[in-house]
């Protein structure tokens, strides 16, 4: 006969997981600088919690308050404002961080072969109808493809980032 399984308490997985050092975990970013619906920017701002990621965000004025509604840990998380999206993707590719866009390309790698981040890496997410903007494909380094069996083109942002994401930390 099996043992019974044994959930953790949420004391015992806190205990369990390393302390940050400070607010800023810094090595992964993820990036969704054109975003369209709110509700998404929630969603990946509680899986950059739970990988050690940053949120990039616009300076669209709805944000704060689409983050503030989709923050369900009720904690601090690190976020970045972001003000011109194609300054601030060329000033991090410019101090060495490694600039990956979730988008179809023909050069994209399949979700499956992405290998976890090994230096400071911003995820680069684009518009849900219309993707990365032509102006920001140029500031890429290389793409991620999520492949797909369906009908639809694309994931919904949050859906996309969240798996580049536990991807790329290494814990998927």
């Amino acid at each position: 006969m099996r043992p019974a399984i044994r959930v953790r308490t949420p004391q015992e997985i806190r205990s369990s997981r390393r302390p940050r050092r400070h607010r800023c975990w810094g090595h992964l970013v993820a990036a969704p600088l054109w975003p369209m619906h709110g509700a998404n920017l929630g969603t990946l701002l509680r899986t950059c919690d739970a990988v050690g990621a940053c949120l990039a965000v616009p300076p669209f004025g709805w944000v704060d308050e689409a983050l503030a509604r989709g923050n369900t840990l009720r904690q601090p998380t690190c976020v970045h404002r972001v003000g011109s999206p194609l300054r601030w993707l060329a000033d991090e590719r410019r101090a060495g961080a490694a600039v990956l866009g979730v988008e179809l390309a023909d050069e994209a790698v399949r979700l499956a072969d992405l290998p976890p981040a090994r230096r400071r890496t911003v995820m680069v997410l684009g518009h849900e109808a219309t993707g990365i903007p032509p102006e920001a494909l140029d500031l890429l380094d290389s793409a991620v493809e999520i492949p797909m069996v369906g009908t639809g083109s694309s994931l919904n942002v949050a859906v996309a980032g969240s798996l580049v994401l536990y991807k790329l930390a290494g814990l998927m």
